[in-house]
């Protein structure tokens, strides 16, 4: 137990130690400093959708795997509460995953972005980027993208599910005769049958 503490004893004075060094450094270097500061202007609500979508991501791994032991597994009787009880769980399994990656942001926005952002840019650049993205129609159209990003995916879906649903059904035609079996049902609705997010 001593030896723990000394141990963490050590390692607080050694961060202490180099904590004033790695701030010296970026308080005389102004390519850290302004690298810094366009990272963090970049930081907006696509950030957050990317954040979301590597949440859903992983949630989608999870879904695939346990979506067909859901229908194998459970009996009929059971099946609405087995697919509402996993749907809770991938919620919270969702809520977990999103604070776990924004917990990484600083630290890998530190350590990646402003690195590469120092040996790609120069001082001059770099001050031009951050009055780009000081600028009020970048915020506008930062705070915007997201709405005008679901829009377009909306349309797009819309404008292409007929099409998408007619080349399913000639994958379906196809697979029956490679498998050997037609499907013995119409599909299960996903949102039914197996846990979604």
């Amino acid at each position: 137990m001593k030896k723990l503490m000394l141990h963490l004893l050590l390692a607080g004075s050694a961060c202490a130690t180099l904590a004033p060094l790695a701030y010296a450094q970026t308080a005389t270097d102004p390519k850290i400093e302004w690298a810094s500061k366009v990272v963090a202007l970049q930081q907006g609500p696509e950030l957050d959708r990317l954040v979301a979508q590597l949440a859903d991501s992983a949630s989608q791994e999870l879904i695939a795997n346990w979506g067909p032991k859901l229908d194998t597994n459970v009996p009929k009787a059971r099946l609405k509460k087995a697919t509402d009880d996993l749907n809770a769980e991938l919620t919270k399994y969702g809520d977990d995953t999103t604070k776990l990656i924004n917990k990484q942001i600083a630290r890998v926005s530190t350590d990646v972005l402003v690195p590469a952002y120092t040996e790609r840019f120069s001082l001059e650049e770099l001050k031009q980027l951050a009055a780009f993205f000081e600028s009020p129609a970048i915020k506008k159209y930062q705070s915007l993208a997201p709405e005008l990003g679901n829009v377009f995916v909306q349309k797009l879906v819309e404008a292409s599910r007929a099409d998408v649903a007619a080349r399913g059904r000639q994958f379906d035609d196809v697979a029956v005769k490679i498998v050997g079996a037609s499907p013995t049902a119409a599909p299960v609705d996903a949102g039914k049958a197996r846990p979604k997010k």
